[in-house]
């Protein structure tokens, strides 16, 4: 299999590649992701996506750089990672026994210019919250560098009810859509699995 680099300093992400077999190289992105509270979040997180994986560039012959963006919306408001403690606690306190989706944008970029570009969507149900437990699982500190202001695949499951779609793409990498689209490229992520 070609090398695969992950422009992303997303713990996350790489254990998400890790889990299924892929060790990629992780590269710092030049983009500088700009902060929105408003517009199509599908749009903007596959923007975003591309915006990443071509700031990663460039990479030896043959590599192929992904780029991923998450963005948590509802009510037409978007929300991507808190500035600090307190604005965490605001975006859990509007989660709060609602639904929202998670959205995220996916890139897929060759070193000599193809790309790939797609989105994957799961909508979550937060049960609802007590002022304490939001304020705690905020001090936390691990809602500060994840959309939305929680993470699933941590403390703040406790916080979820239901999801309806795909689990890792609210953890920020939509595991299943990749493998859809390196497929489009003769790639195949279980080849090397046995």
């Amino acid at each position: 299999m070609r090398q695969i680099y992950l422009a992303s300093a997303s713990i996350r992400r790489l254990s998400l590649l890790q889990q299924i077999g892929i060790s990629p190289v992780v590269l710092a992105s030049t983009f500088a992701e700009p902060e929105v509270s408003q517009g199509d979040p599908r749009s903007i997180a596959m923007e975003y996506a591309l915006e990443k994986a071509r700031g990663a560039l460039p990479v030896p012959p043959g590599g192929i750089v992904i780029g991923a963006d998450t963005i948590v919306h509802l009510d037409g408001e978007l929300f991507g990672k808190p500035r600090d403690e307190k604005h965490a606690v605001e975006i859990l306190q509007r989660l709060s026994g609602r639904v929202h989706r998670v959205v995220t944008g996916l890139a897929i970029v060759q070193n000599g210019g193809g790309c790939l570009v797609d989105s994957e969507e799961t909508e979550v149900k937060f049960r609802l919250l007590t002022e304490q437990e939001v304020c705690r699982y905020a001090a936390t500190g691990e809602p500060l560098d994840k959309a939305g202001a929680y993470g699933i695949q941590g403390r703040g499951i406790v916080l979820v009810e239901h999801i309806v779609g795909c689990y890792t793409n609210v953890v920020g990498l939509p595991l299943t859509k990749l493998h859809f689209l390196l497929g489009q490229w003769g790639l195949d992520l279980m080849a090397n699995w046995g």
